[in-house]
């Protein structure tokens, strides 16, 4: 009976053994994928975010730019908390934290890429009424009209953004402790698919219209100034708004057209998983524009 004890607990143990490893569904390629770039979003985002950091202490902190930038700087750095989490696992194939945490890293993937969509517009909104002269600048009449309006948006965040990932993830299905990161099965469910599918025909939808306004902007621009177009100021800034929306449309823009796939073939193979997982990783590769406006000049 001992010895069938123990053979008992050696089956259980590599059984169990074997079902976490299985359960890390990403193959050794993708794994480093993921790996590097995470590895890069890291270095990169963080050398950027505290460069730009020391930049921002000579601006004017009463331009809305440069508070959207403040606010980039921020969710910037929230993400680059969390990336060392998940570089550990993807490292490891196991997940040694609790579920909770799981989500909160998850989940600020998602948020960091809308906020710093959200940054985005509001930049380009301002600096085309600047571009039409519809406004000669946009500022903050106070520092406290800076600071409520940062507030307003990351109190929005916290009251409805961080709740419906949090309380929604998990909530369908069994998931494995050891695992991270696996919520697909929430898109079982039709109000879920529903949200997302919103989701991505906004993004599209907005992503085309800035990069269309754009492209008028800029056709309008070369032929206002077209005999010396390179020694004018104003067709430097709208190049350098191209910036953003380049950004938009290579690290965001893909993610999004992906997704829309995935939603409907989520069940079909567990490697549609890993190449979803590799889409978003691309997200946060959009850390490494503070560092490029700073290495322009911008």
């Amino acid at each position: 009976n001992m010895y069938q004890e123990d053979f008992g607990n050696m089956t259980e143990g590599t059984r169990n053994s074997s079902d976490s490893s299985s359960a890390f569904v990403h193959t050794n390629t993708m794994r480093a994928i993921l790996v590097t770039v995470y590895s890069v979003a890291f270095a990169g985002g963080g050398i950027g975010s505290i460069t730009m950091s020391f930049v921002l202490l000579k601006m004017n902190t009463l331009s809305v730019t440069t508070t959207a930038i403040i606010n980039l700087v921020v969710v910037h750095s929230l993400l680059l908390f969390t990336v060392p989490f998940r570089l550990h696992y993807y490292v490891k194939k196991k997940w040694v934290f609790d579920i909770p945490f799981c989500k909160m890293v998850s989940a600020m993937v998602h948020i960091h890429m809308y906020l710093t969509f959200l940054f985005y517009v509001i930049t380009l909104v301002i600096r085309w009424l600047i571009f039409f002269q519809w406004k000669d600048k946009v500022e903050f009449y106070r520092k406290l009209h800076a600071i409520a309006a940062s507030a307003a948006v990351w109190l929005f965040v916290m009251v409805f953004g961080v709740p419906l990932f949090y309380f929604e993830y998990g909530r369908s299905g069994f998931y494995n402790n050891s695992t991270c990161f696996k919520f697909h099965k929430e898109l079982q469910h039709e109000s879920v698919k529903a949200l997302n599918y919103v989701v991505i025909a906004a993004v599209a939808l907005i992503s085309c219209l800035l990069l269309g306004l754009q492209i008028f902007i800029l056709v309008k621009v070369v032929r206002k100034f077209s005999p010396s177009l390179c020694s004018h100021q104003e067709f430097w800034a709208q190049v350098k708004n191209l910036i953003f929306i380049w950004i938009i449309i290579i690290w965001f823009l893909p993610y999004h057209l992906f997704r829309a796939y995935y939603i409907q073939h989520v069940s079909d193979f567990d490697q549609l998983e890993s190449y979803n997982e590799v889409f978003l990783s691309l997200t946060a590769l959009s850390c490494l524009d503070l560092l490029s406006f700073v290495l322009s000049g911008s």
